[in-house]
């Protein structure tokens, strides 16, 4: 048996939002964190992650959108446990020099990202024009974690704003994570 962790982003996900549908529509699915909205404190969404992975020996298929991207990534640069795979969709970039203003209630890792190869298979939605990231950097985050990309074309960022409420797509994405990779 497989369970499906979803991962939100930074903020709370619309209510036709595909992430929302996908975890009120199939039992399988759950949150991990339950959305929790601003401000995105990643050692908040790491501790939660890493609850929610730990709370039995299952293995699990993670779910991930935007900010939750990078959730995982710290989670993966810091923690084991029964992760099979992870669907990673339109991380934001964060350059390496960028620090947030001071008015921002934010802590989104100041521009630190892990970079290194995740320990399980992922692959990585990228879009044409998503305002937070570049196809390139899209790239460079596939590259970086060992993700296979799966290039969705121009989407946006991949959200409810763009357009994108079930996402059938994104189901059969999670649907190859199940099966063997191919040689």
């Amino acid at each position: 048996m497989t369970r499906y962790l979803v991962v939100p982003g930074r903020g709370v996900p619309f209510l036709d939002h595909w992430s929302r549908s996908w975890v009120r529509d199939n039992p399988k699915y759950q949150w991990a964190p339950e959305p929790p909205g601003p401000p995105y404190v990643v050692a908040e969404r790491v501790a939660a992650l890493h609850s929610a992975i730990s709370a039995n020996g299952e293995p699990a298929i993670l779910v991930a959108h935007s900010a939750g991207c990078l959730t995982v990534a710290v989670w993966a640069s810091q923690h084991v446990g029964p992760v099979r795979a992870a669907l990673l969709v339109t991380p934001p970039y964060l350059d390496p020099e960028w620090t947030p203003d001071p008015y921002e209630t934010v802590d989104v890792l100041t521009g630190h990202v892990p970079r290194g190869p995740l320990p399980f298979r992922s692959v990585l939605v990228a879009s044409h024009n998503d305002p937070n990231a570049t196809f390139a950097q899209f790239e460079a985050y596939a590259r970086d974690w060992g993700s296979e990309l799966f290039d969705a074309g121009a989407v946006g960022h991949l959200d409810s704003k763009t357009g994108f409420g079930p996402w059938p797509d994104g189901k059969r994405l999670v649907e190859s994570l199940t099966q063997p990779v191919q040689p």
